[in-house]
């Protein structure tokens, strides 16, 4: 049975940074490519960040792009999402899964993230 489990999220002031994390279980993480999404009350969930099984970043949300990295380590089974220079529209709940179109069915908690002053 697959298990989503994000952590490291919390308040944050505008330009600060946090660093999430993505602990998955119940399939071989190491052999998928995975991504960062991000959703706020009454809107779709967006992609944030893909990466490859290689480590490879595929792409990021315009939005992100310069201030977000994504990255994993396959022998910890893990997936990170370095967060820098924060804006308050970066304030999202946020989740890990595989990209779309692959998705899990079941999704984690989510890790909330919140920038504020």
């Amino acid at each position: 049975q697959v298990h989503l489990v994000e952590s490291g999220g919390g308040l944050v002031q505008p330009g600060g940074s946090l660093r999430l994390s993505c602990v998955p279980s119940g399939f071989n993480f190491e052999f998928y490519d995975m991504s960062w999404y991000r959703q706020t009350p009454g809107k779709a969930r967006e992609v944030v960040a893909t990466i490859r099984l290689n480590g490879d970043p595929i792409m990021y949300a315009d939005s992100v792009e310069g201030r977000f990295i994504i990255s994993r380590d396959n022998d910890k089974k893990a997936m990170y999402l370095q967060m820098n220079n924060l804006e308050p529209n970066d304030t999202a709940l946020y989740y890990c899964n595989r990209p779309v179109g692959r998705a899990f069915g079941a999704w984690g908690q989510g890790t909330q993230v919140t920038v504020s002053s």
